[in-house]
């Protein structure tokens, strides 16, 4: 099949100064996709040449045109003042909203096309028009996704889950008790409730973009770091928070960064009022406010590097099992399932 996907971000590292959390999986899903033999083609600009240098074009195919498609893939974008809702001249100025405009009028609503829409962040309205498209199939990155959608979760490459040794990561040397990797939006009451308490017990660091932070000043806000950094910040560190804006609370979504840190050992801390975070995690990693959480970072440092220290990494990494590739690939086959691969498609 030729599915069309488009995406605003990266496959490579990209660039330091952007928000793009699908760079941990998104080269993972489209990899997989091929595995199977499907064949994508990119319908975003190629931000990894032009913005970050990295070429990947003798790897997969990006075309700004509206190419021959079987099925669309969106990874769905929002209005965002001062950025892709002004006028394509004006300063500052991105495309990400009017080529997503163009493929839905092209695609979805000219050739009617089987679209999957993966409302990656939980920002399209539960009233839009666009979820009435019998065409239309709605996918969240969560485990209770909102009525009329499908959960279409993060991916896991199976062979990096495999390959977690649980023994030889809690071995390792972790010489930070706390970090959190991430930014600010929509994060403040949880990082207040949570994160707040712990640093002040704990050393720790803080790496993403924090532009309000006058109410933490004893927190070590590190600023943007770039996405290869992200990785061995992780293995340096023993734990990590799981901080969610109010709607992933709600719906159970849990970002790229359970993952990231439960491959490389660090354990994640969740929030008890985060829905589903039981399926995430073994009930000793949850917590109800900060104070809980300093605690549990104090048993986890006396813990370190023993066979119940891997327990714990083992519980976690067995629980990411969901998120395998190897199951959400099948989650878009079935939603393409009904297209004849032997028509012409779009032009």
């Amino acid at each position: 099949m030729r599915i069309g996907y488009s995406f605003w971000g990266f496959l490579g590292n990209g660039v330091t100064d952007t928000p793009d959390g699908g760079r941990s999986h998104r080269r993972v899903l489209v990899d997989g996709l091929n595995d199977r033999g499907h064949h994508i083609v990119f319908l975003q600009p190629n931000r990894d040449l032009v913005e970050a240098g990295e070429d990947f074009t003798g790897l997969y195919t990006w075309d700004e045109r509206l190419p021959t498609i079987d099925a669309l893939l969106l990874e769905w974008r929002w209005p965002i003042a001062g950025r892709n809702v002004t006028s394509c001249a004006s300063p500052g100025h991105t495309c990400d909203l009017h080529r997503q405009e163009d493929l839905i009028r092209a695609y979805v609503r000219g050739l009617g096309l089987p679209t999957l829409l993966w409302d990656k962040d939980l920002r399209l309205a539960k009233d839009d028009p666009i979820r009435s498209l019998p065409n239309i199939t709605v996918c969240e990155a969560a485990l209770f996704p909102n009525d009329g959608a499908r959960s279409l979760l993060f991916p896991v490459r199976d062979a990096h889950m495999d390959a977690a040794d649980p023994e030889l990561l809690a071995k390792a040397h972790r010489d930070l008790p706390l970090v959190y990797a991430g930014n600010q939006y929509d994060r403040d009451d949880a990082f207040d409730r949570f994160f707040a308490p712990a640093a002040k017990r704990h050393r720790h660091v803080v790496v993403g973009k924090w532009p309000r932070t006058d109410s933490w000043p004893h927190v070590t806000f590190l600023g943007r770091r770039p996405f290869s950094e992200i990785e061995p910040l992780h293995r340096r560190a023993l734990t990590t928070m799981l901080l969610a804006p109010e709607r992933y609370a709600e719906h159970g979504q849990f970002t790229q960064r359970l993952f990231e840190a439960v491959l490389v050992g660090c354990l994640p801390i969740g929030a008890s009022n985060m829905r589903g975070v039981d399926q995430v995690l073994p009930e000793e990693l949850v917590v109800s406010d900060g104070v809980e959480a300093a605690r549990l970072i104090e048993h986890l440092e006396r813990i370190a590097g023993t066979a119940r220290h891997a327990r714990l990494i083992a519980d976690c990494l067995d629980r990411l099992e969901p998120f395998r590739l190897s199951r959400q690939v099948p989650v878009i086959e079935s939603v393409f399932d009904s297209v004849d691969t032997d028509s012409e498609g779009a032009r």
